[in-house]
């Protein structure tokens, strides 16, 4: 039988699903003392193992990445549509080559567990409980013919799954 996940929960787990392709949203991970952050535009919602989680996928050349391997908490955070311009960099410039949130209005804030926002409108929480390499050979074909500059056949985009356990 599967947990029963809070209001709250269910809530945010429809405005990330509804939210991530058109609008974009944050993913984060570290520490007060390292983290980064970037944009994301694939991601899903649901439920696995009878655990209320958030999928999102971020290739291996990103900085972000390296947080999300070494670190067990990721964060997600929503934004309103005046921030679209903010997220446009944060998906574009590297964590690597400087302090990219300095070009942004956005105010990061330390939070147990990660990091997020002052401005985002919602924050989940993620116990990352599964991370995999997308398998190239598994994606349809019409996907890699459509998306497949995209998906960078050479190395593909890592599939992280959060476990959501805290909602802000």
């Amino acid at each position: 039988m599967a947990n029963e996940a809070s209001q709250e929960v269910r809530d945010a787990m429809a405005a990330f699903a509804t939210t991530v392709d058109d609008e974009w949203a944050l993913v984060t991970a570290g520490t007060e003392a390292s983290w980064n952050t970037m944009t994301i535009g694939w991601g899903s919602a649901g439920t696995l193992w009878s655990k209320p989680v958030i999928t999102v996928y971020v290739h291996p050349w990103r900085y972000t990445h390296e947080f999300l391997q070494r670190e067990d908490y990721f964060t997600v955070q929503l934004f309103g549509p005046e921030h679209r311009h903010d997220l446009g960099i944060l998906g574009s410039e590297s964590g690597r080559d400087g302090d990219k949130v300095a070009h942004t209005s956005l105010t990061p804030r330390p939070i147990e567990h990660g990091m997020t926002f002052e401005e985002a409108t919602t924050t989940i929480v993620c116990r990352k409980i599964y991370t995999q390499a997308l398998e190239l050979d598994a994606v349809p074909a019409d996907v890699m013919e459509r998306l497949g500059s995209r998906l960078y056949v050479d190395q593909a985009h890592t599939v992280f799954v959060g476990e959501i356990v805290g909602v802000l």
